[in-house]
Parts: C-alpha cells; sequence; structure tokens
C-alpha cells in the first residue's frame, strides 16, 4: 500500500510546462508543449534562449523570474542538418542560499514556419523526440521519452530506483525533504552524504550534464533524477546509463548557483516535466517521509525508522512488483493460504522483508500504517499477505489480479 495522506498532496510546480511565442503570420499552430516559433526562429539557440526566459517569467522564484538572456546556458550537443538539434537548457541562479537554477533537456526541429522546441516532460517533448533522427536523439533516449508515464498524483508511487550509492553502504541522511531551492515547494529533494562519496545513477536511464556538478538522468515512467554539488561529474549527453553508473562525487559545486555548506549530493525527484514530491516515494526499499518542516523528517524500511542524521543502509533498488513487509511495529506477519483470515497460517515473514507479488485479489478487510484495505497479496511461494503489512508504492495491485 501507500499513505493515504499522500493521495491528495498538491504538486506545487515552479515553472510553467509549455509556452507560445508571438510568431509571424505564416507559423502554423504548434502542437501541446511544443513552442511555436519565434522572430529568431533561423537561430536553435536564440528559440531555446527565448523559451528560457519564458519559463523564468512563469517562475515562483523572483530571482529566476528576474534572469535574462546573461543568466541562460543553451548549449546545442547534437543536430541533424539544419532542422534538428537537443541540448541543455539552464537558467543559472545567484551564488546565495535558497537560490538553484533551472533546467531541460531540448529538442528543436525547424519546419517552413521556424524553430520548434520541446523540453523534457513537457507533452510535446516526446513526440518531437520520436520523429528526430537518431543522430539527435538515440533510439534509447526515445524508448524513455516515449514509454507510459503513470504519475503519482493517480496512486501509483513506484520509482522502481535505489539510493544513489554503492549497495551494501550506509551513507547519512543529512537532509530530510525539502524543496529544488530549499524551502520552496514541493519538496522534491534529499540531502545524501558520507560512505565512499561516489554518488551513482539511482536507475538506469538517459544521463545528461546540466552543467559543472549538476548531472540529470531521464529515466522510464515519466521519472528524471536530479544530482547536485557534485565533484568529478562525468561529462554525457543523452548516454545510456545503468543502475549504479558512477556520475560524481559528493562535494559543494555550485556552478550554475545556489549555495552548499559540506560536501553532499543534493538529490532530486522529478516527473513529467517538474520536481514533485519525494515523500511517500521509495529510494530501494527506504520510503521517504515529511516532517514538520523542511530539512525533517525521517525514513521507513519496515517499522524501522531513520530520523534525519541517522544513516539509511542501502538494499539495492525495489522491483515494480515487489513490496517491503511492515508490520506496523510487530515482528512478524502471518502468511496464509488464502486471501484472508478465514484460511490457515502458512508461516509468517519478518518486518523489513522483501517480497514479490505474483497477483492479488480481495479478502478479508485489515488495518495497518498505510491504511485500510480487502486487498490481499499472493507471493511468488502461493502464499497470502494482506496489503495492509505491506508496502509497495501503490493504491491497488501491482502486478495483476488473481
Amino acid at each position: 500500500m501507500f499513505s493515504r495522506h499522500a493521495r491528495g498532496r498538491a504538486c506545487a510546480i515552479a515553472l510553467a510546462a509549455a509556452f507560445v511565442l508571438v510568431s509571424p503570420a505564416t507559423a502554423t499552430a504548434a502542437p501541446a508543449g511544443v513552442a511555436a516559433p519565434g522572430p529568431s526562429a533561423g537561430d536553435v539557440t536564440a528559440a531555446v534562449t527565448a523559451k528560457l526566459l519564458d519559463q523564468a517569467g512563469h517562475a515562483a522564484d523572483a530571482r529566476l523570474r528576474a534572469a535574462g538572456a546573461d543568466d541562460t546556458r543553451v548549449v546545442v550537443t547534437r543536430r541533424g542538418g539544419q532542422t534538428w538539434a537537443s541540448g541543455t537548457a539552464v537558467i543559472v541562479a545567484p551564488h546565495e542560499e535558497g537560490a538553484y537554477p533551472a533546467g531541460w533537456v531540448f529538442v528543436a526541429h525547424r519546419d517552413r514556419a521556424g524553430w520548434r522546441v520541446a523540453f523534457d516532460g513537457e507533452p510535446g517533448f516526446a513526440g518531437l523526440a520520436q520523429d528526430a533522427p537518431s543522430t539527435v536523439v538515440s533510439a534509447p533516449e526515445q524508448a524513455i521519452f516515449t514509454a507510459p508515464r503513470p504519475a503519482y498524483a493517480g496512486g501509483d508511487y513506484r520509482t522502481g530506483m535505489r539510493l544513489p550509492y554503492g549497495v551494501g553502504q550506509s551513507w547519512y541522511f543529512t537532509g530530510g525533504a525539502h524543496g529544488w531551492a530549499g524551502n520552496d515547494s514541493p519538496w522534491s529533494s534529499v540531502d545524501l552524504a558520507g560512505g565512499d562519496q561516489r554518488v551513482l545513477a539511482a536507475r538506469g536511464g538517459a544521463a545528461y550534464t546540466m552543467c559543472r556538478g549538476w548531472i540529470r538522468v531521464i529515466h522510464d515512467r515519466g521519472y528524471a533524477t536530479d544530482y547536485y554539488h557534485l565533484w568529478n561529474n562525468i561529462s554525457v549527453n543523452g548516454a545510456s546509463v545503468g543502475e549504479g553508473t558512477y556520475l560524481g562525487d559528493t562535494g559543494t559545486d555550485v556552478t550554475c548557483g545556489g549555495a552548499a555548506n559540506g560536501r553532499h549530493v543534493h538529490f532530486a525527484l522529478r516527473q513529467n516535466n517538474a520536481y514533485v514530491p519525494i515523500a511517500g516515494h521509495n529510494l530501494g526499499k527506504w520510503v521517504v517521509m515529511n516532517g514538520g518542516g523542511t530539512y525533517q523528517g525521517y525514513a521507513l524500511h519496515g517499522s524501522a525508522q531513520v530520523n534525519v542524521g541517522g544513516a539509511l543502509y542501502n538494499h539495492g533498488s525495489l522491483g515494480l512488483n515487489q513490496g517491503v513487509i511492515d508490520a506496523n511495529g510487530g515482528g512478524t506477519v502471518n502468511r496464509r493460504t488464502g486471501p484472508g483470515t478465514g484460511y490457515a497460517v502458512a508461516g509468517s515473514i519478518a518486518d523489513g522483508a522483501t517480497v514479490t507479488v505474483s497477483c492479488s485479489a480481495n479478502g478479508t478487510t485489515h488495518s495497518g500504517r498505510w491504511g485500510t484495505t480487502a486487498l490481499w497479496n499472493k507471493l511468488t511461494d502461493g502464499t497470502w499477505i494482506t496489503d495492509a503489512y505491506m508496502w509497495t508504492g501503490a493504491a491497488g495491485p501491482i502486478n495483476g489480479w488473481c
């Protein structure tokens, strides 16, 4: 299950999803999420910069709204003749506490009307990326960009990710849920430090160097993860990376703006073009939970709770058809021979254990940490456990009905 109180959590989107520039009378309407050609249609850098500045104009942060052309960094990394281009687009922030950059991967296509630009996660991005030549958007990138995108707001909090460091290591949870810029909303980010200092990809995907110190990995299911303040970060441009790929070292880099005290990785979660609340989502077999304010909170592994300042052991990733037993303070949970307490006990399983679900069915109703439900999950060994005592990240079956 997942936390019922997280279902209704509103996601405050810091920047507008798309815009349409005033264009010449000959221009045709642009698809949703794709910028129509602007007056600088002959120059892709100018077209992307114009879109960036429009995004900044809709930002909640006054410092971003004040951004000018000198505060933009557009890097065209791949071209397809004179009609296609892709790269990164960043608005840098002041070097001060509470200020953070904004950035996107872009794809641009020039037709008879001019350049059309889309940023990663926007409604029009997938279509533009799908049409782009492979020299501009590779086949692996196209597969990620066009994959189905279930949203956490629909009751699915599964990420398929792990903690962004070595499996078997314990790093300090130095900052609980907070905004990309600190005290802003949504609380999309956490801070992690320690161990061998090597920051690794939380899940496979396509990796991009947004600027020095900042890597973005775009994953499946509409998710992306940002890693900021890195030292010695890799230089990538859409390269396919696997889970656990080295991205850089924890550091205090603020090349694109902001501030950092003490080396760490500022890890943020995005989905569909926006930072989203990280609370209720899982990083491996831990579920991040909000506190009373920014940088507070805790993480849960079954009934085990680690507060900010404690250490999080990296158990590895949690599969999309897996769950973590949460006995809600108890030591074990009963397995049954069928979906309900009317069936015989077939053993027990320890709090914090990882289980794989083969299918689900409705049975007797039970209440646990994550709410009340009649759902029961059939495990791969044929036994059944109530969903009330299991974190799966979803409000319903995670592997179909039995």
